[in-house]
């Protein structure tokens, strides 16, 4: 007998988790629309890494009741997301590991996702395995996107952080090594390199 196949765009999950059997691949990012949406504005999505995922089904045993319905799903992606400090593009991993108790249908679901720490979603017939899979890597986006070393020289507004976290100060008068060749603006490496060869300066002027 021809085993049963199973679609990830549509999923009857109650008979997908009862056969025991397992689901994974290789997706092309520019199926995901909404992933596609936080790329950098020069990446290629057809270019980007495939986006990949597995589930694999728990029927999991309760005395004096029906078996749970579980799935562990997990996935990982790259993207290629504006860094926000110099804007040139960085390559982010995104990866999840989630599971997901499947009850009968959306009003035992939401009952039970108030009172559980565990994620409980409503069985269907034509479940979209592969919209869950979006959603788990879209809640894995970092809050900022940032080179660890910028590709290009960054000129920072005052006040803003630099790579190691200590903030940009004003450029000291006459301080040549604190501007840049182009306009005299503060250099914030520069004014880094200054901070660090006299530590104990404090910014001020001294009175007497």
């Amino acid at each position: 007998m021809k085993a049963r196949e199973f679609k990830p765009r549509r999923l009857d999950m109650r008979a997908f988790i009862e056969s025991g059997e397992t689901l994974g691949g290789d997706e092309p990012l520019a199926d995901f629309e909404r992933l596609v949406g936080c790329l950098h504005e020069n990446a290629d999505a057809a270019r980007q890494p495939a986006v990949r995922w597995q589930a694999e089904p728990e029927l999991r045993p309760r005395r004096g009741a029906e078996p749970e319905l579980w799935l562990h799903l997990s996935g990982s992606a790259e993207l290629d997301l504006p860094c926000q400090r110099c804007l040139e593009p960085v390559a982010t991993a995104l990866a999840f590991e989630r599971s997901f108790l499947f009850v009968a249908n959306e009003t035992q679901a939401a009952e039970l996702d108030a009172d559980s720490e565990d994620d409980v979603l409503a069985l269907s017939r034509t479940f979209e395995l592969l919209a869950l899979v979006e959603d788990e890597l879209l809640m894995e986006l970092p809050p900022v996107a940032r080179h660890e070393t910028c590709p290009v020289e960054v000129q920072l507004d005052r006040g803003e952080a630099l790579p190691d976290g200590q903030p940009v100060p004003p450029a000291a008068a006459g301080d040549a090594a604190a501007e840049d060749s182009a306009g005299g603006r503060p250099n914030p490496f520069a004014v880094l390199a200054r901070l660090r060869r006299d530590p104990g300066t404090d910014g001020g002027d001294s009175t007497g």
